[in-house]
């Protein structure tokens, strides 16, 4: 094989060495678990793969440039330094993989980088470049000691205990053990909890926390009358059973699974039928599947024995949890696509699961936590025993449905007649000659000549081409007449898998039987039978009583949702370099309570919003806020800013505009599986579908890449990995979004317009507003503030140049000369270019007053935020 100058593709045998460990280097100041999570998976492959042949301690480096420690990146060679922390701009790394001259473009005499690749080098030196500073042991001998040491004493893989309830000096504060947990701690802090929200801001909390929606004015008045000491759980109980929790708690779990309708990467491809899983997970929590069995039918659904075919069908749409994860279609090679699919089901399932980074393993022996290459290639060959029926197939280079494979999507068991012969012999005639008559002329220079409308006849032909193989799907697809959905089953050929040298798909180590985590200890767990892919064995040591991880985990994820912040911080990393428990023996008394319950998810948030911990108000005193900053104490209620779908759905639910009826499937349904272009006309189509939709935020069009307006600036999910737990900002572009957006412009004018025809006295209207966004009433200040800031709008909108699309006025003593100012503005000037797509024009200078006054009260940090 040909050496290049800078970078080659075969390793030197040292490097090769299985357990040899890569030198490390010190690492960027202070990085995070998550920072160093993401190179080891992302960007350390790159490097190994493309770079260390020719610069690294194996070699005589190239150019005196060593790319295998940050110092080597950060000083550079002989043309400087390789990386600029946090400036990818002037990082020479970057320009020299983007080079347009072949000849210059590095790797040299390989293929370029694809288009993930250099994003994730882009991502990881504009964070900093980090790196890990551990060492690992390098002879196989100290390795096992190592990771014999890290499973005695890392706190995650111990066995449940079985914690006694601690007694409390104050044993009149507990109403629950719960309780006792809490103020034990916070007694041997010598702290002491405040005091127990009022009922107004307790409704609020649990009504969003519960269902994502606000509580209705009728709902808040029937609550504060009722006087009744079971008033409180008679709520929570009413908010278990409303349909608005699957759709909340639906969503959480989405996130966990890295849910989407589309491949994302190089080529986004649609998934048209994801929208039944997310159906499926919204359905399960609203019957409160137990979480066990909840989890074994995503990983091992097709597997279970059912006695209906609805049935049947309903366990086939779980497995779209191992199926709808991003994709690299263009991917050039099969082995290297097949094993980058099997790498993201290990991460999905581990860090959802067990809160393990067991894909980290994927390359070398993981660099902290006891998981060596061997184990994550046991689970390997599970998921490489599975046929990862998402619909599609790499081809790179790919047009038209040429990613898309029909035969890989998973049938339903609803009777589909058969297409007749001779209509289906026809179409697939068209589609050879379509292709026939593109592929002649495509290369050519005729086929290169652009026509009068802008388009080549090369381009005609191929759209020609591209008909014709949708007329054939329309006449014999299951999946495109809606009898197939993306999951999973066994493959033909079931068998154990290689380890990869390296993580390189084609360079074979040893075979490894598969099998488990070896640093999980579950006795009894069931042995995989030689003809099952291991899959539905797999299922069951995920759920098994006896594995300490799955039921912790679980139990974490519910806690947070509820109190801001896990008993463990870090929810999706329980190793090493996770945080440790605030309260270990509480984690586990709950993971023993949960399962003792039948792994119900509605019976613990049910016993943890009852509790008192839960119902602490959110006030904070300098003493306390300087014993505990973070909270971890738990000694007040932890505010938390709503996610991106609680405000948009809030903003609909309090305009009068939200549809409760939820989507009939969703707009990408309607998608072929060819490759989408997220500024085209399909994207643009999802968007609009997206923005004049009025049902629940769960149900909007979630393609990689096209994320919907009302959402993106209020930090929704990657959906590329796992997300326990969302990024809260608060950013200038939120202020703009609310300032700005036609949708929050709408639901304001219909709120107005509603307020203005139900009452004919200002105070009232106010009032109720107040009642309807904020949950509670105005102060006899803020009421005659806003009467008069109404005033004055009004006679600033009869007075001033009409500004059809005036941003909200500032309410205060500067109101006039706000005045002049935007009437010395022009429409554009006004309008601020943010987050404007189409103008709402209210009718007249009462309409636009309550507008604007509305508007302010969505854009109010009170709005935004649960105490």
């Amino acid at each position: 094989m040909k050496k290049s100058v800078f970078w080659g593709f075969a390793f030197s045998t040292v490097i090769a060495n299985l357990s040899i460990c890569v030198a490390a280097s010190p690492p960027s100041s202070n990085p995070t678990p998550e920072k160093i999570e993401f190179f080891e998976k992302h960007v350390r492959p790159i490097l190994v793969s493309h770079c260390y042949t020719c610069h690294s301690a194996a070699t005589k480096p190239a150019g005196q440039l060593r790319l295998d420690e940050r110092y080597g990146l950060i000083n550079g060679g002989d043309s400087g330094p390789a990386i600029v922390p946090g400036d990818p701009a002037n990082s020479l790394i970057l320009k020299k993989v983007q080079d347009q001259d072949a000849k210059l473009r590095m790797p040299k005499d390989s293929p370029p980088l694809s288009e993930s690749e250099i994003a994730d080098l882009t991502a990881w030196i504009q964070d900093g470049a980090a790196w890990p500073a551990e060492k690992i042991p390098s002879s196989a001998q100290s390795k096992g000691q190592y990771y014999e040491r890290l499973r005695a004493r890392l706190w995650s893989l111990q066995p449940l205990a079985n914690p006694q309830v601690p007694s409390v000096v104050d044993a009149s504060w507990p109403s629950s053990d719960i309780d006792r947990f809490i103020l034990a701690k916070l007694e041997e802090k010598k702290l002491a909890p405040v005091g127990d929200a009022d009922r107004l801001t307790l409704i609020r909390r649990v009504t969003y926390d519960l269902t994502g929606l606000p509580p209705t004015p009728s709902e808040i008045a029937v609550f504060l009358k009722d006087k009744k000491a079971d008033a409180y759980a008679r709520l929570v109980e009413r908010l278990l059973a409303s349909p608005a929790f699957g759709e909340r708690w639906g969503r959480l779990w989405l996130d966990v699974a890295r849910y989407g309708e589309s491949t994302g990467p190089s080529r986004n491809i649609p998934y048209p039928h994801a929208w039944k899983y997310r159906d499926y997970v919204i359905d399960a929590v609203n019957r409160d599947v137990p979480f066990n069995r909840f989890l074994q039918e995503q990983v091992a659904g097709d597997l279970l024995p059912v006695s209906s075919a609805e049935q049947r069908d309903r366990l086939l749409i779980a497995t779209g949890f191992l199926a709808l994860g991003p994709k690299d279609v263009n991917q050039r090679f099969k082995e290297r696509f097949q094993m980058d699919n099997v790498d993201e089901q290990i991460d999905t399932v581990s860090r959802s699961a067990l809160a393990m980074t067991v894909s980290c393993a994927r390359c070398h022996d993981h660099k902290f936590d006891p998981i060596p290459a061997a184990d994550y290639y046991a689970l390997a060959g599970i998921f490489a025993s599975t046929d990862n029926c998402a619909g599609v197939r790499s081809k790179m280079g790919g047009s038209g449905l040429e990613y898309y494979d029909p035969k890989m999507l998973v049938p339903l068991t609803s009777k589909v007649d058969a297409a007749p012969a001779d209509q289906v012999t026809k179409a697939e005639g068209a589609v050879a000659a379509a292709k026939k008559e593109w592929e002649v002329i495509r290369d050519t220079a005729e086929g290169q000549a652009v026509g009068p409308d802008g388009k080549t006849k090369a381009g005609l032909l191929r759209e020609k081409y591209e008909q014709a193989q949708i007329a054939l799907l329309a006449v014999n697809d299951p999946g495109t007449r809606g009898f197939a959905v993306h999951g999973v089953r066994e493959s033909a050929n079931i068998s154990d898998t290689a380890i990869r040298i390296r993580g390189e798909a084609e360079r074979m180590g040893p075979v490894v039987p598969r099998g488990f985590l070896t640093a999980i200890s579950v006795p009894d767990a069931p042995a995989i039978k030689p003809e099952h892919s291991g899959r539905l064995e797999l299922a069951q040591w995920l759920t098994s009583e006896k594995n300490p991880l799955t039921p912790r985990v679980i139990v974490n994820r519910i806690w947070e949702h509820l109190f801001t912040q896990g008993i463990v911080s870090t929810v999706d990393n329980f190793g090493i370099n996770g945080d440790h428990p605030t309260h270990p023996e509480l984690l586990d008394y709950l993971a023993r309570r949960f399962m003792a319950q039948g792994w119900s998810v509605k019976s613990m948030v049910r016993e943890l919003a009852l509790s008192r911990t839960y119902r602490l108000g959110s006030e904070s005193t300098a003493q306390l806020r300087e014993a505990d900053p973070t909270n971890k104490m738990l000694w007040r209620h932890s505010p938390r800013r709503l996610d991106a779908e609680e405000i948009r759905d809030a903003i609909l639910l309090t305009s009068g505009q939200l549809q409760p009826k939820p989507a009939d499937g969703s707009p990408a349904r309607v998608l072929k599986m060819i490759e989408m272009n997220d500024n085209g006309d399909e994207a643009r189509a999802i968007t609009q579908a997206a923005d004049q939709a009025r049902y629940r935020s769960v149900y909007l069009p979630l393609l990689r890449g096209v994320t919907p307006k009302s959402l993106e600036v209020f930090d929704p999910v990657g959906q590329t990995l796992v997300t326990g737990q969302r990024e809260s900002t608060t950013v200038p572009t939120q202020a703009l979004y609310l300032l700005n957006s036609s949708f929050v412009r709408k639901q304001s004018l219909a709120l107005a317009d509603r307020l203005v025809a139900e009452h004919e006295s200002d105070a009232k209207r106010i009032r109720d507003a107040y009642q309807l966004t904020l949950n509670r009433p105005p102060t006899r200040e803020e009421e005659a503030r806003a009467s008069g800031f109404i005033r004055q709008y009004e006679a600033l909108f009869q007075t001033a140049p009409a500004p059809k699309n005036d941003p909200v006025p500032v309410i205060d003593a500067s109101f006039s000369k706000k005045r002049d100012l935007v009437a010395q503005q022009s429409d554009e000037e006004r309008l601020g270019h943010v987050f404007v797509d189409e103008k709402v024009e209210p009718a007249g200078a009462k309409d636009a007053a309550w507008m604007s006054f509305i508007q302010a009260l969505y854009g109010s940090a009170e709005f935004r935020f649960v105490r």
